[in-house]
């Protein structure tokens, strides 16, 4: 399997930004990618950018260059090119048919109604668990709708970095989860199982809404025989309902804030607020500061934080 890099010496940190172009960049976004730079730039790692436009019905026209040109206005340049996963079905194709040979996935013709009124058990982001109905085969008469994979019972354990342990018994709580959507999308656990190992990413920084998602990449990582990244999953913002900041809860775009003042409270968000001086300062003084004075021991040992007040519209 060739890279799409050549994969560097363990001891270089290879880190990633990998938005999804679903609006624009919100300070949640900025907060992952800020977060990620500084924690691979600072230990002389390379940083990689990535687009993870696979989920089409979602993805907003426009959106991903809008979102790039936001990165480089607030400094935050990237090694090498930019990765759109919506070109890269080829390879996820490749990786489903390795695992379809291993007799590791199976067709699965339920729908979303069908599994609804099958099971009450949902997983720890709401999801509900896949009771299995076609894991011995296709009911008479139906066709394939997705493909799943077989999981197996027994708790995968990981430590991350800020959250601590986690461990999820994927089978009991998940279920068999999907590689290839009944619309023809690729699921998106597989999609960055496969590119964080193609592009050599050994450390993945990103925001601790993704932390129940881990367990189900680490368990693809495994039947692959992808070796495992380390994980720091930052705090996401949130607004003043408590809501972790998005498109659906009326985020505002980071480009509405002049960018050096969102990347000083993006900068405080993480612990790490800038001197007096340089609050507000060129963008390239602030993350020479930062570069020289990060440490993962400042940041929030939290799930979320409040966010800035500008970066929310403010509902009654």
């Amino acid at each position: 399997m060739s890279a799409l890099y050549p994969i560097a010496p363990a001891i270089t940190p290879i880190g990633r930004f990998a938005p999804s172009p679903t609006g624009p960049l919100h300070f949640g976004s900025l907060v992952a990618a800020l977060g990620s730079w500084l924690d691979a730039r600072a230990r002389g790692g390379r940083w990689l950018l990535r687009i993870e436009d696979v989920d089409t019905p979602r993805i907003v026209p426009g959106a991903d260059r809008a979102i790039i040109a936001d990165l480089a206005r607030l400094g935050l340049e990237w090694d090498g090119e930019i990765i759109w996963q919506s070109r890269r079905g080829d390879r996820y194709r490749a990786v489903l048919d390795r695992l379809r040979d291993a007799g590791q996935v199976y067709p699965c013709a339920c729908s979303r109604k069908e599994i609804a009124d099958s099971t009450t058990v949902r997983a720890r982001d709401g999801a509900l668990r896949y009771p299995g109905t076609c894991r011995g085969g296709l009911p008479p008469g139906r066709d394939a709708r997705a493909w799943r994979v077989r999981t197996t019972p027994g708790y995968i354990c990981f430590d991350d970095a800020l959250q601590g342990r986690v461990c999820e018994d994927i089978e009991s709580e998940v279920g068999d989860f999907v590689l290839l959507r009944a619309d023809g999308v690729w699921a998106y656990q597989l999609a960055v199982v496969v590119d964080d190992a193609e592009q050599g990413v050994n450390e993945i920084v990103r925001g601790a809404d993704l932390l129940d998602s881990t367990p189900r990449q680490l368990f693809l990582q495994r039947l692959l025989g992808y070796p495992q990244p380390d994980y720091l999953h930052l705090p996401v913002a949130g607004n003043q309902a408590g809501e972790k900041l998005s498109k659906q809860t009326l985020a505002q775009a980071v480009a509405a804030q002049p960018a050096p003042l969102a990347l000083s409270d993006a900068f405080a968000f993480l612990g790490h607020p800038l001197p007096a001086d340089l609050h507000g300062a060129p963008i390239r003084s602030q993350l020479d500061w930062g570069l020289a004075h990060w440490s993962r021991g400042q940041l929030p040992r939290t799930a979320m934080a409040p966010a800035p007040a500008w970066s929310a519209v403010q509902r009654a």
